[in-house]
């Protein structure tokens, strides 16, 4: 059974791509004769970034006062996780 996602749309793309649909006139055409918001968004090419390496799902069992200090600093704490633990191993190189 295929899980769904868990993350979600941040609010200011939405709000980035739905104040570019309101100044430029989309011009639609009989191959494609409606314009979803959400098709839009998944559309942009990240041109210019590296690309994302696949992440594995891991149990991970951490004090529970450093985990509290991570999620203290909001939202996307795993990233944070993930980011301290790639600069200790390029530091390590």
């Amino acid at each position: 059974m295929k899980r769904s996602s868990s993350s979600k749309a941040s609010p200011a793309n939405s709000r980035r791509a739905q104040a570019l649909l309101r100044h430029r006139p989309v011009k639609l055409t009989p191959e494609h004769p409606e314009l979803d918001l959400n098709h839009v968004m998944r559309a942009v090419v990240r041109k210019g970034l590296k690309p994302v390496l696949p992440k594995a799902s891991i149990s991970l069992r951490l004090d529970a006062d450093l985990l509290e200090w991570f999620k203290a600093k909001g939202p996307g704490y795993q990233t944070r996780i993930n980011s301290v633990l790639r600069a200790f191993k390029d530091a390590a190189a």
